[in-house]
């Protein structure tokens, strides 16, 4: 599966749900029901794009931008916002990985009560989903997609970004820290 093919099945998927940003996992839900209606090494092949493009975001600044818009991020917090990042599209996620600080025309500064950051945690297990509700093999699908797929890096790929740092992160960010960061 090519890169269109992929973002293409997202789309599928995004144009069943009215708000991408607040509810990302049912463009997941919605997701797991379009590639349940491919082959099985279709599925493999939607996943091992998902783990090339994992590792394409693996970078400093964006992690910087998921540590502003959600008040913090661990790595697995970092794995979930790309999740939810995926979830808003390829003209989203593409502009983001041009520059981060875009994002701050996609999210909302504020923060309604119980919420619980911009997590798309559920967008990263379509797939298994899928091929096990297919084959009812989830370690088939993982064998697969681990044998194509490349290595997340140890270290994220760019200069390196102190989050604790306000003034590397305005330096950074600077729209996004305008509206994170305290005055």
């Amino acid at each position: 599966m090519n890169r269109d093919g992929f973002w293409g099945l997202i789309e599928d998927a995004r144009a069943s749900v009215d708000d991408t940003v607040a509810d990302p996992d049912a463009v997941a839900d919605a997701l797991t029901k379009v590639l349940g209606t491919s082959e099985a090494d279709e599925i493999v092949e939607f996943g091992t794009e998902l783990a090339r493009l994992q590792v394409e975001s693996y970078r400093w600044d964006l992690w910087a931008a998921a540590y502003l818009i959600n008040s913090g991020a661990s790595e697995d917090g970092f794995d979930s916002f790309r999740g939810w990042l995926l979830a808003q599209g390829r003209e989203v996620w593409e502009a983001a990985l041009a520059d981060p600080d875009s994002l701050a025309d996609v999210v909302d500064e504020d923060r309604p009560e119980g919420f619980e950051g911009f997590d798309g945690e559920g967008m990263l297990h379509v797939a298994s989903h899928a091929y096990k509700n297919l084959t009812g093999d989830e370690a088939a699908y993982w064998k697969a997609v681990d044998a194509e797929a490349p290595d997340t890096p140890d270290v994220p790929a760019g200069p390196e970004i102190d989050f604790d740092d306000e003034d590397d992160l305005q330096t950074h960010l600077p729209r996004l820290a305008a509206l994170y960061l305290d005055a």
